[in-house]
């Protein structure tokens, strides 16, 4: 479908890219050269910069979402963990992952370690890894650890392409990811600025393009995006500005934001798609390549459940920068059903808010919810209140 509208045609292409559980947007970037290999990766955060400095694709794998029927992952995973182990095993049993030589589980919860291992029985002529991440943050003690699980991936990741890499190219490809992240980080203080300007429903889907896109092409789309929509003016509303917290492993259906933002909600931050920020800042490109990225990963990095840190006496803080960089009135908390480290971190993060008499309210979904009514009454409700009690 084409429009002369450009923004529109943005949001298109990348929705035809989020709907295409196939991937073949990464079977057509392989076939345009010869020997290319593609890395899948689970949610939150891996070194990309290693697996582009290879030559390499990365691809982030973001389960089934709500277009995908699980049959066969059902019968790997009981019922009462969260959703997006099933429907990741359904998509590497039905073959859609099948352009992937290899994938990567980072340290984001048990049932993802335990993923791991299951991808390693199942599909045992591919390269599989379990990317740990240190738990100590003190650069000479977990900072060794993490420098030395880099360095693993790097040799695997050279071995896999047939030579080694180099610090040159790791410092090409760190310069790029580096660049990528300014331009989200744009799109995120544009948001912020103007949220009518740019929906979250957009701009989540600008941000899963990257998922599948070389970090090259998908830059320039984000800058495309923040010209084309900035060029044309939309209608403001008086909605609640609010905070999204816990949706950074499996992601939300597309329609639970659409739900949010036509409840009366402006979005203004978020922790989806973390691994597009997880790095605060650039990294260097002078010095050692992989040191440079274990101390940003140690020291410049987003708080989340996800990431444990058993001396950090500031939990909560992270959340409270979101709020008032934003200009947030309230924060929703949107955890995914049996997220056990968003859902033992919430009362934490909670009674911050309630301290600093911060609104919040909260639920749980699935990656395939299809009841949105009632989160949109929820939310709905929220920014009603935030309105109602503002004014007064």
């Amino acid at each position: 479908m084409t429009t002369a509208n450009p923004v529109q045609a943005i949001v298109e292409r990348c929705q035809t890219l989020f709907d295409d559980l196939d991937f073949n947007a990464v079977k057509q970037w392989k076939a345009a050269g010869p020997g290319r290999k593609a890395i899948g990766y689970m949610p939150i955060y891996v070194p990309r910069e290693l697996i582009h400095a290879a030559g390499m694709l990365p691809v982030g794998i973001l389960g089934g979402g709500d277009q995908l029927e699980v049959i066969q992952g059902d019968a790997y995973y009981q019922s009462y963990i969260c959703r997006i182990p099933r429907s990741t095993i359904e998509l590497g049993l039905t073959g859609r992952l099948d352009c992937l030589d290899g994938m990567l589980f980072p340290s984001i919860c048990d049932v993802i370690r335990n993923l791991s291992g299951m991808w390693q029985l199942m599909f045992q002529d591919k390269y599989v890894r379990y990317f740990d991440a240190p738990q100590n943050y003190e650069d000479e003690v977990g900072g060794r650890f993490y420098v030395h699980e880099l360095g693993i991936l790097r040799d695997d990741l050279g071995k896999l392409r047939g030579k080694p890499i180099t610090d040159a190219e790791l410092d090409a490809s760190i310069a790029v990811y580096n660049e990528n992240r300014r331009a989200i980080a744009d799109l995120y203080a544009y948001r912020a600025a103007k949220p009518w300007q740019a929906p979250t429903s957009e701009v989540y889907l600008i941000l899963r393009a990257g998922m599948v896109l070389p970090p090259e092409e998908h830059t320039q789309l984000v800058r495309d995006y923040l010209a084309a929509t900035d060029a044309v003016a939309r209608p403001r509303r008086d909605n609640a500005r609010i905070v999204i917290n816990g949706s950074f492993c499996e992601q939300p259906p597309l329609n639970l934001i659409k739900s949010i933002e036509m409840a009366g909600c402006y979005i203004v931050d978020d922790d989806f798609m973390l691994v597009t920020r997880w790095l605060l800042d650039d990294v260097p490109t002078v010095g050692k390549p992989l040191e440079e990225l274990s101390k940003a990963f140690l020291h410049r990095s987003a708080s989340t459940a996800a990431k444990y840190d058993a001396k950090r006496e500031d939990k909560g803080q992270y959340l409270l920068h979101q709020v008032k960089k934003g200009s947030a009135e309230g924060v929703i908390f949107a955890a995914p059903s049996f997220c056990d480290p968003a859902l033992l971190e919430r009362p934490m993060l909670q009674d911050v808010l309630a301290k600093q008499k911060i609104p919040y309210t909260a639920f749980k979904y699935a990656e395939n919810t299809g009841q949105m009514a009632p989160i949109r009454e929820q939310a709905g409700t929220f920014a009603d209140s935030i309105k109602l009690w503002s004014a007064a």
